[in-house]
């Protein structure tokens, strides 16, 4: 039954092992970086940049550059996609410039948003940039063999559009009071307020969430749908390991306040 539904909501997967491969990898890399972050075993950025004892022998890159490293490439392909796979319906036009539009935010904010404190190491920078990167032009390139095929018996192109737009606007909205929190030149951490702060302590990773499911919604192809759910799960366990640093570090953090699902997580 659950499988039915989902199938009604997609195009066919496209006959290309290289789309399917790339689907199943994608995937099980964010599972397996989930199960990481459960287990304390971090991706060395942000707050964590040097929370495993082999990160202090690693290349270290500035937040701001290696931040620029995660988000750029993923940008040019976005942008690409417009040159070599040309938009052929309104669908293709608005996936290929939600993707694009999604990553031009996040080097916006890392030039003009963000403030810093600690680095990333190369070794955590490289796998995260390649990522994004073959996931926009996975994304754009599966969106492009669905061109001429039936549609899904059930469109989710509009619904999709107006829940990417809640996403990426709640989630720069939530990186913007993060900013606000540090004056100038301050670096230390603070409990964060306002907004979805007050009830989980990642908003920005939810409101990202609800991005990947907008786009999910916008493509209804299965590649989407993969990295929609990899994500979520990368992100659950990426917020699951930030509210347990924010307990150990200060001692009245919230305890109502969840990681990133109000009320539940």
């Amino acid at each position: 039954m659950v499988m039915s539904v989902l199938l009604s909501l997609m195009f066919p997967p496209p006959p290309f092992l290289l789309v399917s491969g790339l689907t199943v990898i994608s995937f099980l890399i964010l599972v397996s970086s989930f199960l990481a972050e459960i287990r304390g075993k971090h991706l060395n950025y942000s707050k964590f940049w040097n929370a495993n004892p082999s990160a202090q022998n690693q290349i270290k890159l500035p937040s701001k550059a290696g931040m620029l490293l995660l988000y750029t490439p993923a940008f040019l392909a976005g942008l690409a996609s417009f040159w070599i796979f040309p938009p052929q319906s309104v669908r293709s036009t608005i996936l290929q410039s939600a993707v694009t539009l999604h990553f031009f935010k996040r080097v916006f904010e890392v030039e003009f948003i963000h403030k810093y404190s600690g680095g990333m190491t190369l070794e955590s920078a490289i796998p995260i940039s390649l990522s994004y990167f073959l996931s926009a032009a996975t994304m754009t390139y599966s969106q492009h063999l669905t061109n001429g095929l039936p549609e899904p018996a059930m469109n989710l192109l509009y619904p999709g559009t107006v829940i990417f737009v809640i996403g990426i606007t709640g989630n720069f909205y939530h990186h913007h009071l993060l900013s606000n929190l540090r004056g100038k030149g301050e670096k230390e951490y603070k409990i964060p307020k306002g907004g979805f702060f007050e009830f989980v302590i990642c908003p920005h990773y939810l409101f990202e969430i609800i991005v990947f499911y907008g786009i999910f919604f916008i493509s209804q192809t299965f590649y989407a749908f993969s990295f929609a759910i990899g994500t979520n799960l990368y992100l659950l366990g990426r917020s699951y390991s930030t509210r347990k640093w924010y307990l150990s570090k200060f001692e009245d953090f919230p305890k109502n306040v969840k990681a990133v699902i109000p009320f539940l997580f």
